[in-house]
């Protein structure tokens, strides 16, 4: 009996485990929430870049972000891929060409170097506008180039008060977490090699 009893016993055991891990696998047929499919999305953006601390002193990229006359410029950056360049510690400083300045060139030229194919011409065009440093306007006078982040250097011109980075004239400097980013009223093209 006592044998018989152990059986019966045995299967209950057996049969309760496996309706139980039978419910554990089952599988969610339900379609991932708009929510869901947001997150995964986001998740995908990586490094310091995306990044959020309403704490901290904006950096480079916030300010540039943050500013409504630098939309183009903002644009080009996020095509090229190089948002987390501009989070880096640095410091950095940043010549920022308004949306005015990338409108000035001739037509065609911001939306052929925003396509795919031409990302390295873009960042090329891009690190020509990074140099390494924090220097104010003022400070910048003392130069007669700079070196930029696409391994080429820069002239620096002043007139009077006015200073000048390839041509292009410092119009306001904003200081930031990692560095400083001077606005400027052109689009330096890097020299052809």
């Amino acid at each position: 009996m006592k044998l018989a009893t152990s059986i019966k016993l045995f299967i209950g055991l057996f049969l309760a485990g496996s309706l139980l891990t039978g419910c554990k696998n089952e599988t969610n047929t339900q379609s991932p929430s708009a929510n869901e499919v947001a997150s995964q999305q986001e998740s995908k953006k990586q490094g310091q870049a995306f990044l959020k601390d309403d704490e901290a002193t904006p950096n480079v990229l916030d300010i540039a972000i943050g500013s409504k006359d630098h939309s183009t410029l903002v644009a080009a950056v996020q095509a090229a891929k190089l948002e987390n360049a501009l989070v880096n510690a640095g410091p950095l400083m940043v010549f920022a060409p308004t949306n005015a300045a990338f409108e000035a060139l001739p037509d065609g030229t911001v939306e052929n170097l925003l396509k795919p194919e031409n990302k390295a011409a873009l960042a090329n065009i891009l690190q020509y506008h990074v140099t390494p440093g924090k220097y104010s306007k003022d400070f910048l006078k003392k130069f007669k180039k700079l070196g930029q982040a696409n391994n080429q250097s820069v002239s620096v011109e002043v007139q009077g008060d006015d200073v000048f980075i390839g041509g292009a004239k410092i119009l306001a400097s904003v200081p930031a977490g990692n560095g400083i980013v001077h606005v400027v009223d052109k689009v330096m093209l890097p020299p052809e090699e």
